[in-house]
């Protein structure tokens, strides 16, 4: 089969012919549908030298069950969608927090440290799988098996009420996942970014208002005019640091600042600003499996899907220059 990896001593991606895996214990062999290119899917130094499969966002159909993971659910043609962990236990005390803490010291993440979902098939371990909704598109639902399900989480972390404002920060591929759970919420939202195009992709979306952070000067005035005392929430998506420092001034006292995107360097907070209860500090991600069911369900419930450009395999290592120079307004996603 053709897998897209990352060659550790060419240093770039590949398209290579590899053997077609076989499940083991726990684990479905899955006929990839779908899947898409995520940010995080650059960070190509926590990688082995050996060529390893990318991708941690996909979606799929299940060829073959190992007889471990029969009576679970799930049948051979399902249509499903799964996390990117294997080989944690899935139930320990540090699984229930996140799969990497697994007190087993086996956890991998797969299109990491092992093989993922850039392929013709991948091995999917059936803790990690859900059904897919079937009113949902299913070659544009591979993004909402990562970002999608993180956006959801960031949005209802948050705790809001219907007509509160959020702040989004950064309003790539994720912040504008999380523009459409808002709104599916009754939730207002406020978009922020430095990049025009990214910005009318979110108004796109459901946002109530946008401001490019870099040319408007004056956009935190106009924002707190806007909310009336500022906003409630305000989720950051980008890793920018800058991001972080600008945050805090957009929430209106005792709001809170949603950590996501994955900054280079510690955050600097004011500690008297949070014993004086001006903000709170929350974070979240892609989380446990066990989470999972209540993201998708929301999900194709109100049929949120994101906006994709439709690629080849072959198209792999353009994709990630693509993604890696900033060219790449919408999620990009290999079907198969």
């Amino acid at each position: 089969m053709k897998a897209g990896q990352w060659d550790g001593k060419l240093k770039k991606v590949v398209v290579n012919d590899v053997p077609v895996p076989d499940p083991v214990e726990n684990q479905f062999l899955v006929k990839i549908h779908s899947a898409s290119l995520c940010h995080s899917d650059l960070m190509m130094d926590f990688r082995p030298e050996i060529p390893v499969t990318l991708g941690h966002e996909g979606v799929g159909y299940i060829e073959k069950i190992h007889p471990t993971a029969e009576g679970k659910g799930f049948k051979v043609g399902d249509a499903i969608g799964f996390n990117y962990f294997i080989g944690c236990c899935f139930e320990c005390e540090a699984c229930m927090v996140h799969n990497m803490h697994c007190e087993t010291g086996n956890s991998k993440l797969q299109g990491f440290a092992v093989d993922g979902y850039f392929a013709e098939y991948a091995v999917v371990d059936y803790h990690n799988a859900v059904h897919l909704p079937k009113n949902l598109e299913m070659k544009r639902c591979a993004p909402i098996f990562c970002a999608g399900i993180t956006a959801f989480h960031a949005v209802d972390s948050c705790e809001l009420q219907a007509g509160q404002w959020l702040a989004v920060v950064g309003c790539g591929g994720l912040g504008q996942f999380a523009t459409k759970y808002a709104k599916a919420m009754g939730v207002k939202v406020v978009g922020l970014d430095i990049n025009d195009e990214t910005l009318e992709v979110c108004k796109q979306a459901g946002a109530d208002a946008v401001f490019n952070t870099m040319k408007n000067k004056n956009y935190l005035e106009e924002i707190k005019k806007l909310t009336g005392k500022g906003c409630h929430a305000a989720a950051v998506f980008s890793a920018a640091q800058a991001a972080y420092t600008n945050a805090p001034p957009l929430l209106r006292i005792g709001g809170t600042l949603m950590v996501i995107g994955i900054a280079p360097k510690p955050l600097e907070v004011s500690t008297m600003d949070l014993v004086l209860g001006k903000y709170k500090i929350k974070a979240d991600s892609t989380s446990i499996p066990q989470r999972m069911q209540k993201a998708v369900d929301f999900t194709g419930k109100h049929n949120i899907l994101p906006e994709v450009e439709y690629r080849k395999i072959d198209d792999l290592p353009q994709m990630v220059e693509d993604m890696h120079n900033g060219k790449a307004k919408f999620r990009q996603v290999v079907v198969f």
